[in-house]
């Protein structure tokens, strides 16, 4: 078990009507704030980007992925030091190199807020273009065999270790275009997990994701889908169901985006040229 990331708690269960004393494991939720520290050595400048809900573990790799997504780090090369605060857990701060001066605008762009707060699609989309570095990029021959992305679940199951225990985490996995497993984050925000992944490939050198395979554990959001597009992800099959902006975002940047994913059967949603239907 990591204990930094679950915890044990009493409670009551009922089962055919009789009740009992027990014990669950739940995911962790706590705040994780974000700082950047940047500017000259005569003026450096901290400043709070961010307090996301998280569950404590690969904080670095959130905090990165975060601020790659974002459009505000170019490169893992920008960031001169990670440090935890010492005296709070919950608080990270990223240096960047003197010769970096980061667009910290970028976050005020009006397409990270919720499903429900009412952005229009097509301002939200043209915001992602301004902003992302990879939606230009040539696109390579991905083609897909069914069969093979029929088994993307079972696997990424296999690898879900903090679900075991809970029941209640999201997850983000990477695999080759040949379904090779390559990496995998768990967290309680699918945003989060999604961050902690592209972070964690970005510390390890990773640069082209676009001849990977993203899954994600359940629906496509359209964070998500702009986070993929951030990295230049072109292919992105989801267990659950998509939203209609991520429909439009993934079409808008020629992504193929499958959704309710399972054993035998998906939907393709757009970019049906890569999948081949054996």
């Amino acid at each position: 078990m990591n204990d930094i990331s679950v915890k044990k708690i009493a409670i009551n269960r009922v089962v055919k009507n009789q009740l009992n004393s027990a014990d669950d494991i739940v995911a962790i939720e706590e705040p994780l704030e974000i700082r950047l520290v940047y500017g000259s050595v005569e003026n450096r400048i901290s400043k709070n980007i961010s307090v996301t809900m998280r569950t404590p573990s690969n904080d670095e790799e959130l905090a990165i992925g975060f601020l790659f997504t974002e459009g505000i780090l170019k490169n893992i090369s920008e960031v001169k030091s990670l440090k935890k605060d010492i005296l709070n857990e919950n608080i990270i701060s990223i240096k960047l190199n003197e010769n970096v001066t980061p667009e910290i605008q970028k976050l005020e762009r009006n397409f990270y807020t919720t499903s429900s707060c009412g952005v229009c699609g097509k301002s939200s989309i043209d915001a992602i273009r301004v902003v992302s570095r990879n939606t230009n990029s040539t696109d390579i021959n991905i083609k897909i065999k069914s069969d093979l992305i029929y088994e993307l679940p079972q696997m990424l199951r296999q690898q879900q270790s903090i679900f075991d225990k809970t029941g209640g985490i999201h997850a983000s996995a990477l695999f080759t275009l040949e379904g090779k497993f390559l990496a995998l984050k768990e967290d309680v925000g699918r945003h989060n997990a999604l961050d902690k992944l592209i972070g964690f490939c970005l510390q390890n050198g990773e640069l082209n994701f676009s001849n990977k395979i993203l899954l994600l554990s359940g629906r496509a959001s359209f964070e998500l889908i702009q986070k993929a597009a951030m990295a230049g992800i072109k292919l992105i099959a989801a267990v659950g169901a998509p939203s209609s902006l991520a429909v439009e975002l993934a079409m808008e940047f020629d992504m193929t985006l499958i959704g309710f994913l399972k054993e035998d059967r998906f939907n393709i949603y757009c970019g049906a040229q890569r999948i081949e239907v054996a």
